[in-house]
């Protein structure tokens, strides 16, 4: 088969899998639909990772005004397009295959709504910050799908978000160190990709069904979430007769005390009920929340 020894023995300790989840729906936000994997009950926290959702939104639902601090949102878009506003007057509209990297660090209030008819279908993570990084300024990075770093080898396609993947390396600045990789591996075909040994990494799949860690393991379908033990890579398979679509995301774990509320993450009790005095006071970094609305609630409002 083409691209059957794509990678030959590149991986001396192929990590397998540990745990295996279906990400169910369940409401999220007003009215959205959301498949969260990480960030649920049996899976609070996957350092450095905070969540992973993949969400379907049809207006007139969506995620209205909210606020963040303490880590990075990654808004990846696999169908239509969601507008994105606040409250510093950043504004933009995120297509299918674009991506937003947004640190909010100190602070950020936010809407993200449909900005398409239909259905809006797309992928956020959450990544933590370190306590030396949590109370930075917010900070966005934006590219969109026609600039997403790709490389092509053998039946096997990467979309590279962050880190690098086939000799192709994202222009992504990634504050705690992480690697995105979205793969489509034609029928037949087999993928070996380097992970760093000290990483977490985790695989979900999109569309097809793969084989990943070892080839006797069962295969995995749309919506399961893959926890990969240690070792120095991800090797999978496509024994199937269609495509296979998967990300696969690594970072480097960061270690420390975690203390969440909703969307507020820090390290110690202390710092979050701070962090709701700052939001409810508008201050230190809230203080643009005073007398902001996004476009979307203001229409609502009307």
């Amino acid at each position: 088969m083409p691209g059957s020894d794509q990678n030959c023995d590149v991986l001396k300790e192929p990590r397998l899998v540990e745990r295996k989840f279906l990400a169910r729906p369940q409401h999220e936000g007003a009215g959205a639909i959301v498949r969260r994997s990480i960030g649920r009950f049996e899976l609070r926290y996957f350092d450095p990772f905070l969540a992973l959702d993949e969400f379907s939104v049809t207006a007139p639902a969506g995620f209205p005004d909210h606020p963040h601090r303490g880590f990075e949102t990654v808004t990846y878009m696999l169908q239509g397009s969601v507008a994105h506003e606040d409250f510093e007057g950043h504004k933009g509209t995120i297509g299918a295959g674009d991506l937003q990297w947004m640190t909010a660090g100190r602070g950020i209030v936010h809407s993200e709504m449909p900005a398409a008819q239909g259905t809006q279908k797309g992928l956020q993570l959450w990544i933590n910050l370190s306590s030396k990084h949590k109370m930075i300024e917010p900070r966005y990075q934006e590219v969109p799908s026609k600039n997403i770093a790709e490389a092509v080898e053998d039946g096997i396609k990467v979309r590279v978000i962050a880190g690098e993947a086939l000799g192709t390396k994202s222009p992504i600045y990634t504050r705690t160190p992480t690697m995105y990789l979205d793969f489509t591996l034609k029928p037949g075909n087999h993928l070996q990709q380097p992970v760093p040994t000290s990483w977490n990494a985790f695989v979900y799949v999109l569309e097809g069904e793969g084989v990943f860690g070892n080839l006797k393991s069962s295969a995995a379908s749309a919506h399961h979430l893959l926890l990969l033990g240690t070792g120095d890579g991800l090797e999978a398979w496509n024994n199937s007769s269609k495509p296979l679509r998967f990300i696969l995301v690594g970072g480097e774990p960061l270690g420390e005390p975690l203390v969440q509320y909703g969307p507020f993450v820090m390290n110690t009790q202390e710092e979050i009920d701070k962090t709701i005095d700052d939001f409810e006071n508008c201050v230190n970094g809230f203080e643009k929340a005073r007398h902001w609305r996004s476009e979307s609630a203001l229409s609502l409002e009307m």
